[in-house]
């Protein structure tokens, strides 16, 4: 994919939940179903495994078994990005290899940010592996991630490192900060901060990676981008219940969209891998209610 290719790639990338089947192995079905069901809401792009798949309980065959369907499954329609991440730097360079060679079309990878020096040098060693692109996911739920100065160090030196996904306290100001400081040429991304979309595409943030409500996100996507702001704005803001609701922890967001995605018919189960904080009645109540909104909004938004 040729430099800056991303660029011309805006809109919603779907970071894929992992489907069980009741014996708790890869819903291989169900995968295929929920990558048609995106493709055809319009998304422009799948994340597969990451943090939102549970990626840490997957095995590696099982990983590869997930890419391997949604490369499959898309062929080619849009880009797939694989996910990369590991706790060692062994592990990112192998796994990086391994889906260089099965033909994603970019991937990403969560470094932990300890100083300069380490952080630079995990980045080379994946750079290292030649992948078609290198999205590096800045992740960071109490503090504000990477240095940006270190950011666009990197941008100027590692020719692969052409997207960031951001995730991190105070989203926004991270936005504009590393946009300006590529003069808009870094990919933007914006994943779990996705509470703040609105104003991430008001800082002219390129894509939002959400797990589900593809049609949602996407009309909300191509409202703004048609100019009808306040439009995009009234329909993020019936979605705001819900945000908020999923977003409280990643494993109660993890509960509730498989939960939404069984009810959608795509997933044959609800079922998680442990560890996992609960979901007790309570939440159970709640989730019901709201995935009852949600497919209200959807349906509305495939009606246009």
């Amino acid at each position: 994919m040729p430099e800056n290719s991303l660029l011309h790639m805006p809109g919603i990338i779907t970071v894929l939940n992992t489907p069980f089947t009741i014996d708790d192995a890869i819903d291989i079905d169900g995968l295929r179903k929920n990558v048609e069901y995106a493709l055809a809401a319009g998304v422009a792009g799948f994340l597969v495994p990451a943090m939102a798949a549970e990626v840490g309980k997957l095995t590696t065959a099982e990983r590869e078994a997930m890419v391997r369907t949604v490369l499959g499954t898309v062929a080619g329609r849009v880009p797939v990005i694989g996910g990369a991440s590991a706790p060692t730097r062994e592990e990112r360079v192998n796994t990086t290899r391994r889906l260089v060679e099965l033909g994603c079309d970019g991937i990403l990878v969560s470094i932990p940010y300890e100083n300069e020096t380490q952080y630079a040098g995990d980045v080379h060693a994946v750079a290292d592996q030649r992948p078609p692109f290198l999205m590096l996911q800045d992740w960071d739920a109490t503090g504000s991630g990477v240095p940006v100065p270190l950011i666009v160090r990197l941008f100027n030196e590692v020719e692969a490192f052409r997207c960031l996904k951001v995730e991190v306290v105070n989203a926004g100001v991270k936005y504009s900060a590393v946009l300006e400081a590529t003069q808009g040429r870094l990919h933007v991304s914006g994943g779990w901060a996705v509470m703040q979309m609105i104003e991430a595409l008001d800082r002219g943030v390129h894509a939002f990676m959400p797990t589900g409500l593809h049609g949602i996100y996407t009309r909300i996507f191509s409202l703004y981008q048609a100019g009808q702001r306040d439009d995009a704005r009234a329909l993020f803001n019936r979605l705001l219940p819900v945000l908020a609701f999923s977003n409280q922890h990643l494993d109660i967001s993890i509960h509730f969209f498989k939960r939404l995605l069984h009810r959608q018919g795509l997933y044959a189960t609800d079922r998680v891998r442990p560890p996992i904080l609960p979901f007790d009645t309570h939440h159970a109540r709640i989730a019901d209610e709201l995935t009852d909104h949600a497919l209200r909004l959807m349906q509305e938004c495939a009606n246009g």
